[in-house]
């Protein structure tokens, strides 16, 4: 039993050792925050023209806004939201089951994660919140493939998704509640923890602000998506769609000035992928030429479709051998083999990224599939909102420190899910590009978007104006 003067002596040592903690610590305590409650909406959109990615054919999307009130230590509240599309056919792809069953999976796993994220009442920093928290969504992911019986189950990539609107409104309300854009809470200041707690002691010492900038880069290219069903050309269109948007390649690049170009492949016809580049390095050559343009890049796309290494090797070769110019344009390919890793160990990239940087997209889900892309032979990383705020912000960290190649992906986010997207890409040092793809595809979902963000959602001369991001919070 502990003496009454051995507790008062306790009493009186404790004030005096907290004085000698570091100031950081304690400020960064004071700035922790509680989750009050969080609720969600649904919103669903008719895709303008489809767009057709790893085999299948996409027309429609279900938008998943998050609404996030927090509490600080002194009791202020602020409020805070975030939106995403649920993206199903790319975060969840089956063989065995249909578009609407998968998307059912996901609306029933979005419930859990609200109460779960609801429950929880335990005071931190945005990125300990969702630390905390994600090992309960996955188990709601378990439970939820058992309960729906699912023949298969959900994967983490489709758990991440439907957390990250989550993730990003308390985000968003933080930074909200301190006045700032959310890129300038990620120092010692607000943060108890340094990323050895998250990324491991070769990380000691050091906080996100080392890997992210507090103010937004003031623009950056806009990299324009050719999907494997688009219309090349006039003669490519079967019938108008005639809604004043542009509908050929050639309108898109003199109507946004565009100077980046993303090239979906489908990975299954070796032929096929070859002829697709080639025909939009000479259609796109052509109209830069009219334009007085000699410098634009590409980027290409497989989503995980090629059957192994050796495909994208021919490919590779084979476009440098069909256009030289049009290879040399190359930025980086994306995700060329099939996204679990573990199980495609043959599948190393060495060769290919002497050649170009390949960078992991869909099998990137937390830092051992980080390391294990890197071992592999990967040398690049694609960092995405829609995997949560707190994901992209520390394999962003990871990646920098191993010295890899980053760019920031899109998942055709409209809104506010779009300027999270864009925010992310302008303020990640090394991303030097950003995608926004809804433009194209469901612009229905931008409108009253685009009136407040005008530089986000109209491109002029082939940028974003992403100066426009610094406002508190996520920036909308």
């Amino acid at each position: 039993m502990i003496s009454r003067r051995t507790l008062l002596r306790h009493a009186a040592i404790a004030p005096a050792a907290g004085l000698l903690r570091p100031f950081h610590i304690l400020a960064a305590k004071s700035n922790e925050v509680r989750v009050e409650e969080v609720r969600f909406e649904y919103a669903d959109y008719q895709y303008r023209t489809p767009i057709k990615f790893g085999g299948t054919v996409v027309d429609k999307c279900t938008i998943l806004t998050v609404h996030a009130v927090i509490r600080s230590e002194s009791g202020k509240i602020s409020r805070g939201y975030s939106a995403m599309p649920l993206g199903n056919v790319w975060s969840f792809p089956s063989k065995t089951m249909p578009y609407e069953r998968t998307l059912q999976a996901m609306k029933a796993l979005t419930e859990r994660v609200s109460r779960i994220t609801n429950g929880y009442k335990e005071s931190g920093h945005p990125i300990d919140i969702n630390v905390a928290l994600e090992p309960e969504y996955l188990k709601a992911a378990a439970e939820v493939s058992k309960e729906l019986k699912l023949t298969e189950p959900v994967p983490k990539l489709c758990t991440l998704v439907v957390a990250s609107p989550f993730d990003a409104a308390i985000h968003d309300a933080y930074g909200k509640l301190h006045g700032l854009n959310c890129y300038s809470t990620y120092s010692k200041e607000f943060m108890r923890h340094d990323l050895s707690r998250y990324l491991g002691p070769e990380f000691k010492g050091e906080y996100l602000d080392r890997y992210v900038l507090k103010k937004a880069k003031p623009s950056l290219p806009l990299y324009h998506l050719v999907g494997a069903v688009d219309p090349l050309v006039d003669a490519d269109i079967k019938q108008r769609i005639n809604d004043g948007l542009p509908e050929t390649l050639p309108e898109w690049i003199k109507s946004d000035g565009l100077t980046h170009i993303k090239i979906k492949l489908n990975g299954e016809d070796l032929k096929w992928d070859v002829e697709r580049v080639v025909a939009v390095d000479r259609v796109t050559a052509q109209c830069q030429k009219e334009r007085g343009v000699t410098k634009w890049f590409y980027s290409l796309d497989f989503n995980e479709k090629c059957p192994n290494v050796q495909y994208l090797l021919d490919f590779v070769r084979q476009v440098k051998e069909r256009t030289p110019a049009g290879f040399e344009r190359i930025q980086y390919i994306e995700q060329p083999t099939a996204r679990d890793l573990k199980k495609n160990r043959a599948n190393v990239m060495h060769e290919a990224a002497k050649l170009r940087p390949v960078v992991i997209d869909e099998s990137l889900t937390d830092q051992e599939s980080l390391l294990l892309a890197r071992e592999m032979g990967y040398s690049g990383a694609a960092l995405k909102a829609c995997k949560g705020q707190t994901q992209a912000l520390l394999m962003g960290a990871a990646a920098q420190k191993y010295k890899m190649f980053l760019c920031v992906q899109d998942l055709t986010c409209p809104g506010a899910s779009l300027i999270h997207s864009a925010g992310l890409a302008a303020h990640v040092p090394q991303v030097a590009a950003v995608e926004a793809n809804a433009r194209q595809y469901v612009p229905a979902a931008n409108k009253g978007w685009d009136e407040k963000f005008p530089g986000i959602f109209t491109i002029r001369n082939g940028v974003m104006n992403t100066r426009l991001l610094d406002g508190p919070g996520l920036g909308a």
